[in-house]
């Protein structure tokens, strides 16, 4: 999943967005499917009133019974997962559920709700179809929407399962609104039976997102393998040229294992007002972007970005994984230590794809390294959470950020993707770049993947990157991954023939340390800078600044403090929670750094010859 992890500040303090993604079990399912002629579900999905925003859905159970020992019971349990993979938050998808009803043979049978997932349907029967209601009314990557003009299905907060038949084979009928013509979905269509579905199991279903409407299609072939992209929105874009430019990203990314394990490949594309991001599936993908994504060079470059983040998660995340993300448990948190690898390092990929495919000059992808570690060097909370530690605790912390987040936390996005260029630099320097992150990504798709049909453990990783890097890797797992010590960034970049630098321009000026929210011509403090002069002497989150110096406070508390000297007192009155209170404050000085990747004076032929394997210059 992406959320783009670059950092912005506002005064002083860095707010990031991460661009969401999903990851399930790498299933060999996708690459040689198995028919589902004979399928044991069957699930009926219809919208007939689309405006009211409610998906109406059916599912049907047959030789259930026997298959659950049911007659033993006397029940079956159904139930509704709790998130989906790819976005670390429990949802509780079970919330959008009701008017749920059961019958067997065609008969009532009583049910109940036992637990805030699950319900238990009464009946020994081997015949037994469910009924129920989805409200979606959430139009995001993980979650579902349907209105007068489409419907999007997330399957994990649609499709209810039981434990038994989850591996059982399935089959989904859509039924479109009547004026809808089209469905685009990775399911595997049943030969003669109009948008009807098959899938072997469970989890290939909650894999598969679905679009329904009247959306804009079209094709490309990239590595030999059929691709859609099927467009909501009310956008213009110039298809040759997109055409074009997803083949040249999604075949660069191929490039880096050098074997597409796809049969076909959708890409569901939604242009809204507002917000981004993607989730990565099994052979298919969901893009959010904004309406004027294709109207400027920037903007286009940056969707381009959010294409090859999503993309590669068909190898990364989906087939070469930690053991935690697959198979799945639907119902609880899946905890992995590795989540900077999974999408910290796909992160890395987006932009080393686009430079391989000719998008980013080496210049460009100079500064874009330069701006990520910048961006985590900058935030309070890389001295205090370590990238594993992130990916740990993903499921309390990184999808729920608060006001304190940027000073306790880092992303597992944007320090993982600063992971991945140390560590690609690592190999390259270990053996004189014969082997780089390619090689090792190759061996864990063909030991992991492949071979051994499995994840792999923290430690299978780092034995494996070392014996890729021909050297060990300590400095780079003990302090860049596991630790929050700082980094010696230029350890990975003088074999390149480089120097991280900070080019920040020293003043004098002061550095007061809280983010501010202007609404209403108000100046609002929305977060507070750790260890910075409004940290030390007590502004708080909340407070509305009235005056500094007893000069009024509107919008312009910037203009106000501009040119303050380091050491100097401010006079700052505040309303806090109704009651006015006035704080000296001691500016301190600026900690804001800004770096820069510059070449080492005498580089050598070796440190040239490996900047240009590095960077794709011949």
């Amino acid at each position: 999943m992406k959320k783009n992890a670059r950092l912005l500040y506002l005064l002083t303090v860095w707010t990031f967005f991460i661009f969401l993604s999903s990851t399930a079990k790498p299933l060999s399912t996708n690459d040689e499917t198995p028919s589902a002629a004979s399928p044991g579900i069957t699930y009926v999905l219809s919208m007939p009133e689309p405006q009211t925003h409610y998906f109406d859905v059916e599912m049907q159970l047959k030789n259930s019974a026997t298959a659950t020992n049911a007659k033993k019971n006397g029940y079956l349990d159904i139930k509704m997962p709790v998130w989906t993979p790819g976005s670390y938050l429990i949802r509780e998808y079970a919330k959008n559920v009701e008017a749920f009803t059961a019958t067997a043979a065609g008969k009532p049978v009583k049910s109940e709700k036992i637990r805030k997932n699950a319900w238990r349907v009464y009946t020994a029967d081997d015949n037994v179809t469910i009924r129920y209601r989805v409200y979606a009314n959430e139009l995001t990557v993980r979650t579902n929407f349907v209105d007068a003009d489409h419907g999007y299905v997330t399957p994990a907060s649609t499709f209810m399962y039981h434990d038994a038949l989850k591996t059982i084979p399935l089959r989904v009928v859509v039924q479109p609104y009547k004026s809808w013509k089209y469905v685009a979905t990775g399911l595997e269509p049943v030969a003669g039976a109009n948008f009807t579905y098959e899938a072997p199991d469970f989890d290939l279903l909650v894999d598969s997102p679905i679009e329904i409407g009247n959306h804009r299609t079209f094709g490309f072939t990239a590595s030999g393998v059929p691709h859609t992209v099927a467009m909501f929105g009310d956008v213009e874009y110039d298809e040759k040229r997109l055409q074009a430019d997803y083949k040249r990203v999604c075949e660069a990314a191929a490039m880096v294992i050098g074997e597409h394990p796809c049969k076909h490949y959708t890409f569901i594309v939604h242009h809204i007002p507002t917000g981004g991001g993607g989730l990565e599936h099994l052979n298919s993908t969901t893009l959010e972007t904004y309406r004027n994504a294709y109207s400027t060079e920037a903007n286009y470059k940056g969707f381009l970005t959010l294409v090859a983040h999503e993309y590669f998660h068909l190898w990364n995340v989906k087939r070469i994984r930690p053991v935690a993300l697959g198979p799945f448990d639907y119902e609880n948190e899946n905890y992995t230590h590795m989540l900077w690898l999974s999408e910290g390092c796909t992160s890395f990929y987006e932009d080393y794809i686009l430079r391989r495919a000719g998008f980013h000059s080496p210049e460009t992808y100079l500064n874009i390294v330069a701006n990520d570690i910048t961006g985590i060097e900058n935030q309070p909370g890389v001295r205090v959470q370590s990238a594993a530690e992130s990916s740990w605790d993903a499921w309390i912390k990184g999808y729920r950020p608060n006001e304190n987040s940027n000073n306790t936390t880092i992303s597992y996005y944007s320090k993982g993707s600063v992971l991945g260029t140390l560590l690609n630099l690592a190999i390259l320097a270990g053996n004189n770049g014969e082997r780089s992150m390619d090689d090792l990504m190759r061996f864990l798709y063909n030991e992991y993947y492949k071979k051994q049909k499995r994840g792999f453990t923290d430690d299978e990783f780092r034995k494996a990157a070392e014996q890729t890097a021909g050297r060990s890797l300590d400095d780079f797992f003990n302090i860049g991954v596991n630790s929050a010590d700082p980094i010696s960034y230029n350890t990975y970049f003088e074999p390149v023939g480089l120097q991280l630098t900070n080019v920040a321009s020293k003043t004098q000026d002061g550095f007061l340390g809280v983010g501010v929210s202007t609404a209403g011509g108000k100046s609002t403090v929305t977060s507070v800078r750790r260890g910075s002069a409004a940290y030390t002497d007590g502004l708080n989150v909340g407070d509305e600044i009235l005056s500094v110096d007893s000069v009024r406070v509107g919008d312009d508390l910037l203009r106000l403090i501009s040119n303050r000297q380091v050491g100097e007192t401010l006079n700052v009155l505040v309303n806090r929670s109704g009651l006015l209170r006035k704080i000296p404050v001691t500016l301190t000085p600026n900690p804001l750094a800004s770096y820069r990747l510059t070449p080492l004076p005498n580089v050598t032929a070796a440190q040239k010859a490996l900047y240009n394997k590095w960077l794709y210059i011949k």
